[in-house]
């Protein structure tokens, strides 16, 4: 499944000091980050995941980002949306 996460964020500092190419490909089996984009301000973001489940994402960046940002998730719908990863699998 593909997972969104909307990103407010309270601390930039904190929040920018991973590397976004690591906290992507770093997560538990059958999480991977696919996009990430980031406010002119710093202030949001937003990032496109696969995940086995939003509930293993949520654990994972919850950890990651703590009180750098406030977190909202939700599960695409994928026949109603355009331009997600063609092929693109979260494997179990």
């Amino acid at each position: 499944m593909h997972v969104v996460i909307q990103h407010r964020i309270k601390d930039p500092e904190q929040f920018f000091a991973g590397d976004p190419e690591q906290v992507a490909s770093g997560g538990p089996p059958g999480v991977r980050g696919r996009q990430f984009v980031v406010s002119q301000d710093k202030s949001a973001a937003v990032c496109l995941w696969e995940a086995d489940s939003v509930e293993n994402l949520r654990d994972y960046m919850d950890g990651l980002t703590g009180d750098s940002a406030e977190n909202t998730y939700f599960e695409v719908d994928g026949e109603m949306s355009m331009g997600l990863p063609e092929g693109a699998q979260a494997s179990a």
